[in-house]
């Protein structure tokens, strides 16, 4: 029997870091060579998720000014 999506992300997230991070990489990368028709429901089902994440509290957004801040200070070290 097939791994549910919950299955395969515990699974996943078992793994080390640079292992999810390459994980992740890979999933993304199979993403960007999908057909544009087959990519967007995807996109748009990811993006309306994250919106749920952001509403209902899951998540905190973090502004992107601060975003860029945290990357110039650890590009600069």
């Amino acid at each position: 029997m097939p791994m549910t999506v919950e299955q395969l992300l515990q699974e996943a997230m078992a793994l080390p870091g640079a292992a999810r991070a390459q994980l992740a990489e890979n999933l993304t990368t199979s993403l960007e060579e999908a057909p544009a028709a087959r990519r967007q429901p995807l996109w748009l089902t990811k993006a309306g998720r994250r919106r749920d994440e952001i509403r209902n509290g899951t998540v905190v957004a973090i502004p992107g000014e601060t975003v860029l801040a945290e990357i110039r200070r650890l590009v600069a070290e």
